[in-house]
């Protein structure tokens, strides 16, 4: 009889295929499961890029929304200095174009190129935004020197002017004081009259017949005044009539004068040098007509100015 073979060998061989197959599958998982964290980190990474990116991108378009704030700042301070900001209106325009490229950017397609040509140029917006305003806070100072120079300068003018009107004033009030203390005086103011055989009469009472009157003297003195300078002085005689009238007549020496901005009749005039000696003075008139009866007034002016008055009667 012959003896029964083992089967222990195949039992052997198939625990070591299953063994080896087992291996596999483990190294296999194993690649998997270290691939899987690959990915992971690999998207991870990626997220953590993007995020940075969005970050960046965030931070720039904050970045020229505030120069574009700062830019609109000093547009208004120089415009309202009065002076012209179409420079700055240039750059501000140039900040827009850039905030829209910027907010039409994703994130992922947020180049570093892009990321460093955008930071350059608000680095260097902002080099020029501090220059600009070191020349604003120039101006300003300038302004305010020259406003408190002009505000000097007007006070001074006030002061001046005011110093002048009151000057003037003073000298208006010397002049108007040195007129009404320079006007002469007509002093012991006579009326006489004279017949047709040139015989002259007097009367205390200033009373004569009309029918014989020919002729009306008048006589005065010029009063002394050491104020009224020593000059040629017109002295102007009206004989106003009972009626209210100036006798005036051209072929007997009348004619016209300003009394207080106002023309009037005079009916004689004569110059003369005054020379403060109460020098005497003398009117002869002759009408060449009957005189009107009734109160008669002798006015006497010079420059304008009465210096005399007196009436008479005729009967």
């Amino acid at each position: 009889m012959e003896p029964t073979q083992s089967p222990e060998p195949r039992n052997n061989s198939r625990i070591l295929l299953i063994a080896a197959l087992f291996l596999v599958l483990l190294g296999i998982n194993g690649v998997l499961y270290w691939m899987n964290r690959q990915k992971s980190a690999e998207n991870e990474q990626l997220t953590t890029q993007v995020a940075e990116k969005d970050d960046r991108l965030k931070t720039q378009i904050a970045e020229y929304e505030k120069l574009k704030a700062d830019f609109e700042r000093q547009s208004q301070e120089v415009q309202s200095m009065g002076l012209s900001n179409d420079s700055l209106e240039a750059k501000i325009a140039s900040i827009n174009a850039d905030l829209l490229k910027l907010r039409s950017f994703k994130s992922s397609s947020f180049s570093v190129a892009e990321q460093r040509r955008f930071k350059a140029r608000a680095q260097n917006l902002e080099s020029q935004l501090r220059k600009k305003d070191d020349e604003i806070a120039q101006l300003k100072a300038d302004n305010e020197a020259l406003y408190t120079e002009a505000t000097t300068l007007k006070e001074r003018q006030n002061k001046l002017t005011d110093t002048i009107t009151t000057i003037a004033r003073t000298n208006q009030e010397l002049t108007e004081k040195v007129a009404v203390a320079s006007r002469l005086q007509a002093e012991n103011i006579r009326v006489g009259v004279v017949n047709s055989r040139n015989k002259e009469k007097d009367d205390d009472d200033n009373e004569f017949k009309a029918k014989r009157v020919e002729k009306i003297k008048i006589s005065f003195n010029l009063g002394r005044n050491d104020v009224s300078p020593k000059e040629t002085k017109q002295i102007m005689l009206r004989l106003i009539e009972p009626d209210g009238a100036a006798l005036y007549n051209l072929s007997t020496g009348g004619g016209t004068f300003m009394i207080d901005g106002s023309e009037a009749f005079y009916t004689a005039k004569q110059d003369l040098v005054y020379d403060n000696t109460r020098q005497p003075v003398q009117f002869l008139y002759a009408k060449g007509a009957a005189y009107k009866v009734g109160l008669h007034t002798i006015e006497l002016y010079e420059g304008g100015v009465m210096i005399g008055k007196t009436t008479f009667t005729l009967k």
